[in-house]
């Protein structure tokens, strides 16, 4: 199927009022507008999450039910704390002096057992706005390296409390996507890492054998399931056999570890829908 032209940002309408509050690459608040209409029929469900990253289409469709998961722990240990209405007392400055003394600090605090607590959460929202591309990479002893990014204005924000009533409803888990038991009805959406040459999403990569585990595990689901990917000829294939719809689109790239913001060729796989 032909590329369907992206329409503008300004051209989409999102039903979700508040951003996403982090920098997140791979971030999908473009695809918003293709899964609008999907999910309009499908309100009564649950909406699911495996791989959650940035929360730019939950935030977008703003289900009242929802489990959002991922396998980054500092991430969940952020929603976590938006969930209870997180006040950052701390004042945040966009200076690399100010960058690596939160880093340090919160490398010390990853290794004294404070991983769960409000100032990592607080200290993880300033180093991902502050730090270089939106990366989160952690070196192999575990502390985060992501260098300064020294970007000209940073607006940060302090008082999350409004995302509290909308994360109400919601849960946040720190899983495989192996280890999900999903409810039947549950509405699935699902953008594992990019198959690609730089799958660091986690500390032991992402592999193929992961990506075709995907593909199995989302066809054996019997409600609603999209899948996004970057369109490659092995992705398209694996779900073509597995009985999706896969219309492709040419997607914006806003944050790329390699600097390259050329668009990319993705598919939304569709199955039961």
């Amino acid at each position: 199927m032909k590329a369907a032209a992206l329409k503008t940002e300004s051209e989409v309408q999102v039903a979700g009022l508040l951003r996403p509050p982090l920098k997140w690459a791979g971030g999908k608040r473009w695809q918003v507008h293709l899964l609008v209409d999907f999910w309009a029929a499908n309100q009564h469900r649950r909406l699911v999450e495996p791989f959650a990253g940035g929360l730019a289409v939950t935030l977008g469709l703003i289900p009242k039910r929802a489990w959002l998961n991922d396998v980054n722990p500092h991430l969940i240990n952020f929603y976590t704390w938006l969930k209870k209405g997180l006040v950052v007392d701390e004042t945040f400055e966009n200076k690399e002096k100010w960058f690596y003394r939160a880093r340090t600090r919160f490398n010390r605090l990853l290794k004294d057992g404070g991983v769960n607590s409000a100032e990592a959460a607080g200290l993880f929202y300033y180093l991902n706005r502050t730090g270089y591309n939106g990366l989160c990479r952690f070196n192999s002893s575990g502390e985060f390296n992501v260098p300064f990014g020294r970007y000209a204005n940073i607006n940060y924000r302090y008082d999350f409390s409004e995302f509290k009533p909308v994360f109400a409803g919601w849960e946040f888990t720190n899983l495989s996507f192996r280890d999900m038991e999903l409810e039947k009805d549950d509405f699935v959406y699902a953008d594992p890492p990019y198959d690609v040459e730089f799958t660091t999403y986690s500390k032991g990569g992402f592999s193929w054998e992961d990506q075709k585990a995907v593909a199995k595990w989302l066809s054996q689901h019997p409600a609603p399931v999209i899948l996004s990917n970057q369109a490659t000829d092995r992705i398209m294939d694996l779900y073509k056999l597995r009985k999706f719809k896969i219309p492709t689109f040419k997607a914006p790239r806003r944050i790329s570890c390699t600097g390259d913001r050329s668009p990319a060729l993705e598919v939304l796989a569709t199955r039961n829908l």
